[in-house]
């Protein structure tokens, strides 16, 4: 699960500012050590302070502006058993709505999530339909009433793009 980002180099003794996507963006070090998205490399996060939408951190091995500098732009991840179980009924990770069916609410397949996206105006599911077609869906409760995580589906409201157009 990606929980931040590298924003750029902090200074010149190598400490970096990270957009933190954790509630609390000092926790971003609290799930312990995080990967690069291929997996290749590990930082261990050393927190120094609180910036606007993030944290300074330092990182192990990373003394110079230089070498911050190369990690902008890095995403940060941990892997989803790091993380707390949601205590909340409608509460849950994005990264748990990928994969799961959706249906309208009368019962017909609209397609498969792929990914949770926001473009600035919103949360959007993205569903790739049976024929590869790609639907945005506004990610709210009108629009996306039910979600059963345990049965890997979800229901959203009857919406004419959604509707199987059977003549093409």
């Amino acid at each position: 699960m990606c929980v931040a980002a590298i924003a750029a180099a902090h200074g010149i003794r190598g400490a970096l500012r990270i957009k933190s996507f954790t509630e609390v963006p000092e926790d971003v070090a609290a799930y312990g050590p995080v990967f690069d998205q291929e997996g290749q490399r590990l930082f261990s996060l050393d927190v120094i302070g609180p910036t606007k939408g993030g944290v300074i951190a330092k990182v192990e091995g990373i003394d110079d502006r230089d070498a911050a500098e190369a990690l902008r732009g890095t995403k940060l991840f941990i892997p989803r058993e790091a993380l707390p179980e949601p205590n909340e009924e409608d509460e849950f990770y994005y990264s748990d709505l990928e994969g799961l069916h959706a249906f309208q609410s009368g019962g017909a397949r609209v397609g498969t999530v792929k990914r949770v996206v926001n473009h600035g105006a919103g949360d959007l599911l993205e569903i790739i339909d049976d024929r590869g077609k790609l639907n945005l869906v506004p990610f709210d409760k009108a629009s996306v009433p039910v979600i059963d995580i345990e049965n890997g589906r979800l229901e959203v409201t009857p919406r004419p793009e959604l509707v199987a157009d059977e003549s093409t």
